[in-house]
């Protein structure tokens, strides 16, 4: 074979399409696709199940051979677009979704022609993510020696926050000697209304799960300052090693804000790592009408936050923001000879993300964060968060003059917990009824609300973390829940 005709052949095995006008013209079809998607998120149900033939399409064997672009784009429009989680839905008031915004459509369209890695190097990207870095510590009032990295979400960002932490307060080279108990076993804080993702970082970094003290919560589901101030104490007195507190500005299941000032005053007493669960309640901080609720939140050592939740960034983005940049380098950096840095050229760049958490392979999730701040602007971004609020309080009001509901606990930031209730019936059959109206609102494609138990009694569970709903949804949303809970009761 000639050399000239292995290099055709080579070519025609590349992966490029054999025909980029007709790629092209597929592409403009499938991104009409997603914005017609996109513009009609407000309409048809919030939810619908996934029908089992589609169950059965997506579950055929492995594709050895090509099908083809077209066929392909088919089967997606077809068997994927169509059953979507419902959160870009303004009644999807369920779990802690953000609804998206159509301009991350954009930004993840140029984030793939470019298929930039940035674990590092010297290249455009970088310098975006730097931006969007900077962006943060000017928002939360950090200094300019802080660092940051866009993540996956908040559970890796927490994941790289108490990693530093633990390296910062240990007081030995963790990293080379591992976790030594013979220097005191490290131990930690959080209440009982805590994410789930702050254990499991504790299992992860191998301290165990009973190092994470749960620490009670008093009337409002806030962290109880002085059943902490008495963990540590009694820990100190053990012999154990204390070395970071975990707050909350929003919890998941009640929305409730921990005294952040007052823990920062525990840790700063104790010399302990104030880390931040700000996942969603982070950004309502930067809120004008809510700020003061949040005070303290600028002198955490380490904030975790998501923008694909208040913030509206398509999934997946995360954000983690750590107060000393030094410390947080120091506590993943590792550089082998093939990451070696150069002062030009592309391996400059330095220092490298790949240093400020595990990962060398880092998707662009920058440019949708950048993209996104820079289209809409944090004031109108924020002006939304307090809308939420707004419709929340709304929500509690339309629940309070209504006497087949009752109010779990009163009303904070954007969640609002409620049941149906109905005279003589016992907790547990409540309960089971309570149930039942979730599933049925989501099944029906009404309203997509998720359930939570508060003391032991199951609740319906409002959360408002949508750009796009209005007060007519909760109007819709208490009308629905009453006349399935009237039904269901007639129907006992």
């Amino acid at each position: 074979m000639s050399e000239q005709s292995e290099s055709r052949d080579e070519t025609a095995r590349n992966l490029d399409p054999d025909d980029w006008p007709a790629f092209r013209a597929r592409s403009h079809a499938m991104l009409d696709a997603a914005l017609d998607h996109a513009e009609g998120a407000s309409d048809g149900p919030v939810w619908r199940p996934v029908p089992d033939e589609v169950k059965a399409a997506l579950a055929e064997p492995v594709p050895m051979d090509a099908q083809g672009t077209d066929a392909v784009c088919e089967d997606l429009v077809a068997q994927v677009l169509p059953y979507a989680t419902g959160n870009t839905h303004p009644r999807f008031l369920g779990w802690v979704h953000g609804a998206g915004a159509p301009g991350s459509i954009i930004a993840n369209t140029m984030a793939a022609a470019m298929n930039s890695n940035l674990g590092g190097r010297d290249h455009g990207a970088i310098y975006v993510e730097r931006q969007v870095i900077e962006w943060m510590k000017t928002l939360f009032h950090f200094p300019h020696t802080a660092s940051g990295l866009v993540v996956s979400g908040t559970s890796i960002a927490t994941l790289i926050a108490l990693t530093t932490a633990r390296f910062a307060k240990t007081g030995y080279d963790v990293r080379r000697q591992g976790v030594r108990p013979d220097k005191g076993r490290l131990v930690g804080y959080t209440s009982t209304e805590a994410h789930s993702c702050i254990a499991r970082t504790f299992d992860m970094l191998g301290l165990g799960l009973d190092a994470l003290r749960s620490i009670p919560v008093d009337d409002g589901y806030r962290m109880d300052i002085g059943a902490l101030r008495q963990a540590i104490d009694e820990d100190l007195a053990a012999g154990l090693r204390p070395f970071c507190v975990v707050g909350s500005p929003a919890t998941v299941n009640t929305g409730a804000v921990d005294d952040l000032d007052a823990i920062a005053d525990v840790c700063e007493q104790h010399d302990l790592w104030f880390h931040v669960d700000g996942a969603f309640g982070a950004v309502a901080a930067l809120c004008p009408t809510l700020r003061s609720r949040f005070k303290g939140i600028e002198r955490a050592d380490s904030i975790a936050l998501d923008f694909h939740k208040w913030m509206h960034v398509a999934y997946d983005a995360g954000f983690v923001l750590v107060r000393r940049g030094d410390q947080h380098r120091e506590a993943f950096t590792l550089r082998r000879e093939y990451l070696t840095a150069a002062p030009r050229g592309l391996a400059a760049g330095n220092p490298w993300f790949c240093e400020f958490g595990p990962e060398l392979s880092r998707d662009f999730r920058a440019l949708k964060v950048w993209f996104h701040l820079k289209e809409h602007g944090v004031r109108r971004i924020t002006e939304k968060v307090e809308d939420n609020c707004r419709q929340a309080a709304y929500l509690g009001d339309l629940v309070a003059a209504q006497p087949d509901l009752d109010l779990s606990t009163p009303v904070s930031l954007n969640i609002c917990c409620f049941r149906f209730v109905e005279p003589g019936m016992s907790d547990k059959a409540l309960n089971r009824l309570n149930e039942e109206i979730v599933m049925d609102l989501q099944e029906s494609g009404v309203a997509a609300p998720s359930t939570t138990k508060l003391g032991g009694i199951l609740s319906i569970r409002v959360n408002i973390t949508n750009h796009r709903s209005t007060c007519a949804d909760f109007d819709l949303l208490v009308d629905e829940v009453v006349r399935l809970g009237r039904r269901l009761v007639a129907n006992t």
